[in-house]
């Protein structure tokens, strides 16, 4: 099963932007609810497939995407640990 990350962001706007790009960009995502663990400004998060990574922070990047961070689960059970800020 191939590991998942999630985008969190302190604005409604910038995760609706973000969602739109990514499927422009034909980057299979997920619209995901903030997991309470991540402190965050809206309740919208967006998963993608970790192999999606380099562009997603490429895309994120060029577009300038406001993010609170990227986050991966924690392999010891619950909680998030950021991977990308």
């Amino acid at each position: 099963m191939e590991e998942e990350l999630l985008i969190a962001f302190d604005s409604t706007q910038q995760a609706l932007r973000a969602e739109m790009l990514l499927e422009y960009a034909e980057i299979e995502i997920d619209i995901f609810p903030t997991p309470k663990e991540i402190t965050a400004g809206c309740a919208m998060s967006i998963q993608f497939f970790k192999a999606d990574l380099i562009g997603v922070r490429k895309l994120i990047a060029e577009q300038n995407v406001e993010i609170r961070g990227i986050f991966s689960k924690n392999g010891e059970g619950s909680g998030y640990i950021e991977v990308y800020e």
